[in-house]
């Protein structure tokens, strides 16, 4: 389940996590989680082939769903641990977008999505169920990736949340 929220990320009720996501699409809380190494580096990972929408294609460190009534910071803490099988990174905030966006096979992405910046300290171990790769990209490694091998919703959710990365990571502004 998802929780269906307003334009203003007010609950509004809730709808089983496919429904929602199967054009037109209903506005639900999501998250997304962009996470670096101690070298600067964005982790990427690849979506898992068996994902109900966007299998195979890169994109950030982790996005979901809050459970229903979650806050989403936790929400983002626990996917991300239990994705990438990592100690559960600390994340700051980093703001939230709204988009609508359209994919493939009748699908759509129509999402209120809460955003995080955090490290990562330590070697991943994916859950092969969601996540079929990990790695870590420079800035100029991911503008040569171009937005074709991302996720629909990168671009979207990156340029959101890169306005607000700590001062050590001025070079992804």
């Amino acid at each position: 389940m998802v929780e269906l929220v307003d334009e203003a990320g007010t609950p509004t009720g809730q709808a089983e996590k496919l429904a929602a996501h199967v054009a037109p699409g209903r506005l639900h809380r999501a998250f997304s989680v962009f996470l670096f190494d101690a070298d600067g580096r964005m982790l990427l990972q690849r979506r898992a082939d068996g994902k109900y929408h966007s299998p195979g294609v890169l994109s950030n460190a982790c996005c979901g769903h809050p459970l229903i009534g979650e806050d989403p910071a936790t929400s983002a803490a626990r996917r991300t641990t239990e994705e990438l099988g990592i100690e559960p990174p600390a994340l700051v905030g980093a703001g939230t977008v709204t988009y609508h966006l359209e994919l493939a096979g009748g699908m759509t992405e129509r999402e209120f999505n809460h955003l995080f910046v955090g490290r990562i300290v330590g070697p991943c171990a994916p859950d092969p169920a969601e996540v079929s790769e990990v790695r870590f990209v420079t800035r100029p490694e991911l503008d040569a990736l171009g937005d074709d091998a991302l996720s629909r919703w990168f671009p979207v959710v990156w340029e959101a949340a890169r306005t607000a990365l700590p001062a050590d990571l001025a070079t992804w502004r």
